[in-house]
């Protein structure tokens, strides 16, 4: 059975885990026989494969590389010793599309949505004296009933291939740690923090959720591991006197401990960081702890070369390093909620992050970076399984808040990513979702949402429902790029002159904005693809930020180039990236290092 908890696995006296990551029997099941000639027990011709693991880039033929469809994952364990008389749950980072799990050829759970943990009770199943035999089935087929969203073709062979309404590759696997948990069988399954300002004061103000009714107490340290506030019950308050805010590039962590007591005795205990510090849309500006902030940096993409969309802390140091190098603040889950882990670095590291569900592909075309810039109408919010669409869509953002919510870098939710906005039809799905969304998140952080060029003033009927509006433009690049970038510049003024006359008193940040570069092209004059005109196009770009004062922020498109589908528009990926796919600057960096000291 699936649960609901979703706290990340932290080990201490009464919480004990194991990763059950490495090599794991892995096949393809391009005919979906699997189920039917009884794979749920073991696979019949396995190879091996990594976990985590995105497996298309191990492979040296084309058709594993693309391979569409069902697959499945086997992996033997033990329970420890020790473990008898604790809660047993399996623990997933995250499924790629979706996925189906068994333990001894018991089907336990099914889980849609290929980006937010998966958490399974195995007690039903597990064998406590012998060997236990996990095996599980994904399939990594698109759709436009699930997001992200896209089509599947089926060629007149039988085989099928993935069609993204994305830019970016349908890695797939499971690309996350995989955890055997053993827990008290009472037990902490969540928890949530509400920060204000009390004067000089912070107020915590906290819910506790476990599966029973024992006693609950809730300590808050400081760095020095000195108690600064203590409360007891499932909810309650802790008063921080004078406390150190958690800000931007200056972060301040508190530990949260939560004991479970029964007779005076503690029966469990999760301890976690926390910040303390305040979110607030005012006007036209972006207030943390009441103080206005422009933010500097990227769109980004979990993507590195061999590892695809898998978690390794050497790519997430690395690319901190170089984010902190540049002087960013802040970068957006393009386009799907990442791996916990980057958020308890950018907590560490005191970046604010967009954290973004995976709502892509909400235009029905296969090279949407063009048919978004070029006024594509395809009806999309008009199809028939729309209302199967939001209840996926609805169902991930809850997922999201639930796992993410308690994360200080965390100040703003996007909840969609570039979809037709200009319907009466996308209004009605768009308002259910915000109203929906807004109920979910105990700080009540800010909603938002990346708007594609088609998304105008006088066009978007989605725009009022954001607390603050996020552009994705590519002025000078899909749009009058090259010679043309003159033009680029006046139609880019013009459109922006159209919002400042709605007088919207909300801010604007520039979520895209970019221009593909080959870091072995340098042109002079300028041209399209050299590292040049990358840097023109930056400096075009940002004189036109700098002339509106309601322009509170620019999130470059993007940090590192990183691989999408084939096509006549793509060398091998996008190229957009202010690094490469190995993390090496282009020309512009240096640009973007030297402008974003100076704000």
């Amino acid at each position: 059975m699936e649960n609901n908890s979703l706290l990340y696995p932290y080990e201490n006296r009464y919480r004990n885990n194991t990763l059950l990551n490495g090599l794991w029997k892995f096949q393809f099941d391009p005919k979906s026989v699997g189920e039917s000639d009884d794979w749920t027990t073991g696979l019949p011709d396995p190879i091996e494969m990594p976990v985590p693991g995105s497996f298309a880039d191990l492979f040296t033929d084309n058709e594993s590389r693309n391979y569409t469809g069902d697959f499945w994952y086997e992996k033997e364990f033990y329970i420890p010793n020790g473990w008898d008389d604790q809660q047993l749950q399996l623990r997933f980072g995250s499924l790629t599309q979706r996925g189906i799990v068994y333990v001894n050829g018991q089907k336990l759970a099914e889980h849609e949505g290929g980006f937010l943990p998966v958490v399974v009770n195995i007690d039903q199943a597990i064998k406590h004296d012998g060997l236990n035999k996990l095996v599980v089935k994904l399939n990594n087929e698109l759709s436009e009933t699930s997001i992200p969203c896209g089509t599947t073709k089926v060629l007149d062979n039988g085989k099928k291939l993935a069609k993204p309404y994305f830019d970016f590759f349908n890695y797939s696997g499971i690309q996350r740690n995989v955890w055997l948990l053993g827990l008290p069988q009472e037990t902490i399954e969540d928890y949530s923090v509400k920060i204000k300002k009390s004067g000089s004061n912070a107020t915590v103000d906290y819910q506790v959720e476990t599966n029973g009714s024992k006693n609950i107490r809730v300590q808050l340290y400081d760095k020095s591991d000195e108690l600064v506030s203590e409360a007891v019950g499932p909810t309650g308050q802790l008063v921080v006197k004078n406390p150190t805010w958690w800000g931007v590039r200056k972060p301040y962590l508190y530990t949260i401990k939560i004991d479970l007591i029964d007779n005076n005795e503690i029966i469990d205990e999760y301890n976690e960081k926390i910040g303390i510090r305040t979110v607030e849309i005012s006007g036209d500006q972006i207030l943390i702890n009441d103080e206005p902030v422009y933010l500097k940096g990227f769109g980004k993409h979990e993507d590195f070369d061999l590892l695809g969309k898998t978690f390794n802390w050497s790519v997430a140091k690395r690319d901190f390093e170089l984010m902190k190098w540049t002087n960013a603040n802040c970068f957006r889950t393009s386009h799907y909620p990442y791996a916990e882990e980057w958020y308890q670095f950018a907590d560490r590291e005191g970046f604010l992050i967009i954290d973004e569900v995976p709502a892509v592909g909400m235009l029905r075309s296969i090279q949407n970076f063009l048919a978004a810039g070029m006024g594509a109408q395809t009806s999309f919010f008009d199809s028939p399984t729309v209302n199967l669409l939001k209840k996926n869509h609805l169902k991930q953002i809850k997922e999201m808040m639930k796992r993410d919510k308690n994360h200080p870098s965390i100040f703003a939710w996007s909840l969609f990513n570039e979809p037709e906005t200009t319907s009466d039809s996308a209004k009605e799905y768009f308002t259910d979702i915000f109203t929906q969304a807004r109920k979910l998140d105990p700080q009540k952080r800010p909603l938002t949402g990346a708007l594609e060029k088609d998304s105008q003033p006088d066009t978007c009927k989605c725009y009022p429902l954001l607390d603050f509006i996020c552009l994705n433009r590519y002025y000078g690049w899909y749009i009058s790029g090259g010679t043309d970038i003159d033009e680029a510049q006046q139609s880019f003024e013009k459109e922006m002159n159209e919002w400042s006359k709605l007088n919207l008193n909300v801010p604007i940040v520039f979520t895209e904005f970019g221009a593909d570069t080959l870091p072995s092209e340098h042109k002079l004059p300028a041209a399209m693809w050299s590292q040049e005109y990358q840097e023109k196009y930056l400096q075009m770009n940002t004189s036109i930020f700098d002339k509106f004062s309601f322009v509170r922020g620019e999130l470059v498109w993007c940090f590192a180039d990183f691989q999408t589908s084939e096509g006549i528009m793509r060398v091998d990926g996008n190229r957009k990236g202010v690094f490469t796919r190995e993390r090496e600057p282009k020309d512009s960096a240096y640009f973007l290092k030297k402008r974003w000291s100076k704000i």
